[in-house]
């Protein structure tokens, strides 16, 4: 799909332009409806599979939802739901990636100790940067490479939203990068029991190599809940704790293309605004954290607004899943999924090393 096609999909930004009139507003609001209808439909499916294969991480089914609707329904049929399934995969994620913040305290961080953050941060900047340089090795694009590179350093699908906000990427590239890192992902909580059982990790051991190499949350507490409760916890933490740097390695790449002015490299005719040095969902983000570090949220508000989150998530994972089409990845090859391979290699066994090597 053209990338004008998805810009005109969005409600635009009012500011410094005239106000959209009310029928003009009603038009868009009708133009959007039937593809969010749609999006909530695929929730619903993919949550009450989720329900009958709890293994299976809920980001995965709703992005294997979207991509069923995005290869059996006819073009005409998607193309009348495209507004809303764009609008669900922009801008319903970002109010999902702010909601994230408050799954995490800064108390909870500082308890980790210096041992379990310099494993974190040791496994994000080897990771982050690894990943985008195996990828300009192998051809691909550096936004590919780029998104492939944060889901896998920080947290899946939510952190290739996150990152997708600041760049130019088409639909296709964030598509496939949230695919191939849910997937590899999944494998990881499969098999990363077993392999620690192999290693002899202790309790801590295990607990940070599953926290810092494992992308989505959900997956983490699957591949943890093999160990003892203090697995568990020592992983969710670490996990969570990784999603704290999404803030800073999104603010840098937006401060580096701003500068390089790179934005609108490849665009014509399409208007697009250069990002800010950080960006307003991830400055939502951080003041989560910072709610939920003061205790003005009770505990029900969180758990409220931790299903919402979900709920959100899974909605925009569909309408990304809907704008790929098998027939254009063919073309694509196996480079992207060679990529995906070699990031959960880095991130596993970096994290792995930096486990054994700095906790007890």
């Amino acid at each position: 799909m053209a990338l004008t096609s998805r810009s005109n999909a969005l409600l635009p930004v009012t500011g410094g332009e005239a106000a959209v009139d009310s029928p003009s507003r009603s038009r868009q609001l009708g133009s959007l409806l039937p593809g969010l209808v749609t999006v909530v439909v695929g929730v619903v499916v993919a949550r009450t599979i989720g329900r009958l294969v709890p293994q299976v991480s809920s980001l995965l089914l709703a992005t294997m939802v979207g991509l069923a609707m995005g290869n059996v329904m006819p073009q005409a049929r998607l193309d009348a739901l495209r507004p809303g399934l764009t609008f669900a995969a922009k801008k319903v994620l970002r109010v999902g990636v702010v909601l994230l913040g408050l799954r995490l305290s800064l108390g909870q961080v500082l308890e980790l100790g210096a041992p379990m953050l310099a494993v974190v941060a040791s496994t994000v900047t080897v990771t982050f940067f690894g990943t985008q340089w195996v990828g300009r090795r192998m051809g691909l694009s550096d936004n590919l490479s780029l998104l492939v590179a944060t889901g896998s350093s920080i947290c899946g699908a939510s952190a290739i939203a996150a990152m997708e906000g600041v760049t130019d990427s088409e639909e296709d590239e964030v598509a496939l990068s949230v695919g191939l890192v849910t997937l590899v992902g999944t494998v990881a909580m499969f098999t990363l029991p077993g392999l620690a059982a192999a290693f002899g990790l202790t309790d801590e051991q295990f607990g940070a190599w599953v926290g810092a190499s494992i992308h989505d949350v959900g997956q983490v507490v699957a591949a943890g809940s093999a160990g003892s409760s203090a697995v568990l916890a020592t992983a969710v933490v670490v996990k969570l704790t990784r999603v704290v740097l999404l803030a800073p390695l999104v603010a840098g790449v937006s401060l580096h293309r701003v500068r390089a002015g790179r934005v609108n490299a490849g665009l014509v005719g399409v208007e697009r605004p250069a990002p800010t040095m950080m960006p307003a969902f991830v400055v939502g983000f951080l003041v989560m954290i910072l709610v939920r570090t003061s205790g003005l949220m009770p505990a029900a508000g969180v758990d409220a607004a931790r299903a919402v989150e979900a709920l959100l998530l899974s909605g925009a994972l569909v309408g990304l899943g809907s704008a790929v089409r098998f027939a254009r990845l063919r073309r694509v090859g196996a480079k992207p999924i060679l990529l995906s391979l070699a990031a959960w290699v880095v991130v596993a066994s970096v994290s792995l090393v930096a486990s054994l090597l700095l906790v007890s």
